[in-house]
């Protein structure tokens, strides 16, 4: 699967959305990707899915984890074609935490899954959960990667569809400035 042919899912099943968003790491833009829309679609959950397994396939990884709520169903399919565990972390009274009874195993491997990278904050969460449990951050994976190939993690990256889109902070909000558009927000981070 190439680029275009990832959009081109997004736009098919309206996950390519236009307008203005806030997104979870407060930023604000005129283009979101509604990954929910695209993963209701096992056969896109598994396109997607493979481009990353691939990736990692030789890496060595015990577990796959992702973050609560988009993350959950990409790593889990991730971690199905690696034949691993499929873990996911969620935010218990805003802080990022492995619960319900979900355990990360000292020096275990694991591939972070991500459903949309804008600015990394909920990947570099679920980093920093595998290492206080001594688990190893092996790499992270993601549907898409909104920063055009710039962000770095530290570890292999590897997302199905990079695109440059804009993302702006509140106050240099170029929509917001016009004030014709209203500001939505269809993330999943107080959930």
């Amino acid at each position: 699967m190439n680029n275009e042919q990832a959009l081109q899912i997004f736009k098919k099943t309206g996950g390519y959305l236009e307008g203005h968003f806030l997104f979870t790491s407060g930023r604000h833009g005129d283009c979101y990707m509604q990954c929910a829309k695209v993963l209701q679609y096992p056969e896109y959950t598994f396109q997607f899915g493979a481009v990353i397994a691939e990736y990692f396939k030789d890496k060595g990884v015990s577990a796959v984890i992702g973050p609560a709520v988009g993350g959950i169903v990409i790593a889990y399919e991730v971690a199905r074609q690696l034949g691993v565990r499929a873990l996911f972390a969620e935010r218990e009274n805003g802080i990022m935490t492995i619960r319900r009874g979900l355990e990360i195993n000292p020096g275990e491997k694991l591939l972070i899954v991500e459903d949309v990278v804008t600015t990394g904050g909920s990947v570099k969460e679920v980093m920093e959960i595998v290492r206080e449990n001594k688990g190893i951050a092996a790499g992270v994976g993601a549907v898409v990667d909104r920063t055009g190939g710039t962000i770095e993690f530290g570890v292999p990256f590897k997302a199905a569809l990079t695109l440059k889109l804009n993302s702006y902070p509140p106050e240099q909000c170029p929509i917001c400035k016009g004030g014709d558009i209203p500001l939505i927000k269809p993330g999943s981070r107080n959930i």
